[in-house]
């Protein structure tokens, strides 16, 4: 085969990927507008949450800008309604009252928008721009919707009324974890330099040089959290940041978001249906401050970003970073619990296939986990294509969070992906696990 042939077949290849998880994508984003009617669609379930038709179209605009008229260069379809759909310009709480396109209208626009993606993908050159190069433009436009699907499924979760999504449980526990895990002092390289469709915020590469630390084997669960609860968590200044424990009397926090009291115990609230709270689950919807508080009672803190990335891709055998966890593979159903595949967290040793080489569980996949550290650029960082997606964001104001929740679609998720969030934000699908300093007899055993 000769070098203009490899390339053409490579190029075909590509175009197949791309149009398989574009179509993949809006699927996904079907099921999640199509569970409601019309009147639901355009309601605001929370005033942290667009309507669901408002998500809708934006993601219909953002390909349009992005793929049909930068990309393509081609006419625009709807430029009049640009400003509309801005997430810069429209705040989440005023967007119900703005001139939105109706269900039907929506609907069009996006089928408008993804036939002429299509009519593109057929003839384009992905070695003509940076943009395009390895297909990053529409890679880039497949995690915006998919991070809007979950954004639309945590809208589900604040919906008041009868359940419209259904899912089956996910798998029992295979193995037993627990404890704690050391990780050696030394050297590992975070970030990534040549993941095709790696966003900005998580380029370049780099080496950072980490103390011995330990992490928790697997996220804090529910009967774990509980015990903090029980002790009167809740009510102990000392275990809460100053900023903490104003927001804790402020918002008036007791539990974790969806819970309640039923009778000795506590139910929770799954889109919709309400069922006991299971120990062995890692524990979903809490904010940052009350991960810390109950880090602190458990003597012990949040691990940083850089701790956290290290325990999931670092391989002692070879001294290089994954991937994933598990490897350099996309994850499947034996690796983690991701994609909107379960509505809910796994129970704690469910995937082993997904653990890392020093026997971390689940890092990826079930909740998003809480950092300590804020939301900043990578040393090198360069912001590409739009300082809006990452650089805007970046100061004290954001704690980061990793690995993905079980609402997370794979193609957003990898073991250098970086999501963040005000540390007061719990509508996610956010949960935790513990690190701590390793003692000077674990640091050199």
């Amino acid at each position: 085969m000769t070098t203009t042939e490899r390339v053409g077949t490579e190029c075909e290849r590509l175009r197949s990927v791309i149009a398989a998880e574009l179509a993949r994508t809006r699927d996904r984003t079907a099921l999640l507008t199509d569970a409601v009617d019309d009147d639901d669609l355009m309601q605001q379930h929370s005033t942290l949450m667009s309507p669901l038709v408002w998500d809708l179209a934006h993601v219909g605009n953002q390909e349009e800008l992005w793929l049909v008229r930068d990309v393509g260069g081609r006419e625009p379809v709807r430029r009049d309604i640009d400003d509309l759909y801005d997430a810069f310009k429209q705040p989440r709480k005023d967007r119900p009252s703005l001139p939105l396109l109706p269900p039907a209208e929506a609907r069009a626009y996006v089928r408008t928008v993804r036939d002429k993606v299509y009519d593109l993908l057929d003839g384009i050159r992905f070695g003509d721009r940076k943009l395009v190069e390895d297909g990053f433009a529409f890679g880039m436009i497949v995690q915006h919707e998919q991070q809007h699907d979950e954004t639309m499924l945590a809208t589900h979760q604040l919906r008041a009324g009868a359940p419209v999504l259904d899912a089956p449980p996910p798998p029992e526990p295979r193995v037993r974890v627990g404890g704690e895990v050391l990780v050696p002092a030394g050297p590992f390289t975070m970030g990534t330099s040549t993941d095709p469709w790696a966003l900005d915020n998580e380029r370049p590469a780099h080496t950072v040089d980490l103390p011995a630390y330990v992490i928790d084997a697997a996220p804090v669960t529910n009967g774990q959290y509980r015990a903090f609860i029980a002790d009167g968590g809740y009510d102990e200044p000392r275990w809460w940041s100053g900023a903490g424990w104003r927001h804790r009397l402020e918002a008036e926090l007791g539990a974790p978001m969806h819970w309640r009291r039923d009778g000795d115990g506590w139910a929770y609230r799954r889109f919709g249906r309400w069922s006991p709270v299971r120990d062995d689950e890692p524990v979903v919807h809490v904010c940052c401050h009350e991960a810390e508080a109950y880090a602190a009672w458990a003597g012990k803190r949040l691990p940083t970003e850089a701790e956290w990335e290290k325990a999931a891709r670092w391989d002692p055998a070879t001294g290089r970073s994954r991937r994933y966890p598990w490897g350099d593979e996309d994850p499947t159903g034996e690796h983690a619990n991701l994609g909107q595949r379960h509505l809910w967290p796994a129970p704690v040793g469910a995937y082993p296939g997904g653990a890392s080489p020093l026997g971390v569980h689940q890092l990826i996949g079930d909740v998003w986990e809480w950092t300590s550290s804020a939301f900043r650029g990578h040393p090198g960082f360069v912001a590409f294509p739009y300082r809006e997606y990452s650089e805007v964001f970046f100061g004290d104001d954001y704690r980061v969070l990793r690995g993905g929740s079980f609402g997370t679609d794979r193609s957003a998720c990898r073991g250098t992906f970086r999501n963040w969030d005000y540390p007061i934000r719990r509508q996610i699908f956010s949960g935790f696990r513990c690190a701590r300093d390793a003692r000077p007899e674990e640091a050199h055993t």
